[in-house]
């Protein structure tokens, strides 16, 4: 079943669970958070957006070509600055498919479709094998620059393959790969080989962490 949503195509590939921080300025994305504030039920404040595959998310001709996965996005905090920009934050829900992109009276709207997630049991060495690589990729960036990251990892095979794909430093491409990946053990596998992958080039070019090399940039609005 397909319903529109307010779009804010982004120039990052965002996961389910991720907590995103934005200051939004421009005056159509201005209109859509004013939009959402109006909703008088903030579990309903929500809208849409995928990743940019070429051009800019400001201007006449931002946002040219997008991918069609992303997530639905529930705004949970709104500050509104003097010169009425904002600084809000948005929780990652489930996934979507973006079916349709339409321009909108005030802001960009979108037909969409929810993405279930199938409900299929993770291998245990499938498992295994993310939290080892993930572990080695840890301790190769702590030797080459401090521990990156905080906290521990989560048991529960989706929010693992989540949580290490959102972690795993990875150009668009690659992260809108695992987005799109089909299930826990298809996304936990992919993460896995980018993760090996990653090790190597650390290990090849140690002066250059695999962090810094090629990767996208996270840009707000």
């Amino acid at each position: 079943m397909s319903d529109q949503l307010p779009m804010f195509p982004l120039s990052t590939v965002v996961f389910p669970g991720m907590s995103v921080p934005l200051h939004v300025f421009e005056d159509r994305y201005r209109m859509l958070v004013n939009h959402l504030l109006a909703v008088d039920d903030p579990a309903e404040r929500v809208f849409g957006t995928v990743a940019i595959r070429e051009g800019y998310e400001v201007g006449e001709h931002g946002a040219q070509s997008v991918y069609r996965v992303g997530c639905v996005l529930q705004l949970t905090e709104a500050g509104r600055r003097d010169d009425g920009t904002f600084d809000i934050v948005a929780v990652a829900r489930e996934r979507l498919m973006l079916e349709e992109m339409q321009r909108g009276v005030d802001f960009p709207q979108g037909v969409v479709a929810v993405l279930p997630e199938p409900e299929i049991e993770v291998p245990v060495e499938v498992l295994d094998r993310a939290r080892a690589t993930f572990t080695a990729f840890r301790v190769a960036m702590t030797e080459l620059q401090g521990d990156p990251y905080s906290g521990t990892l989560p048991r529960d095979p989706d929010y693992l393959a989540w949580t290490l794909s959102a972690l795993t430093p990875l150009p668009m491409a690659e992260r809108q790969s695992l987005l799109e990946a089909e299930g826990a053990t298809e996304r936990l596998q992919l993460v896995t080989r980018l993760l090996t992958e990653e090790l190597r080039a650390i290990n090849v070019i140690p002066s250059l962490p695999a962090t810094q090399v090629a990767r996208t940039a996270w840009s707000p609005n």
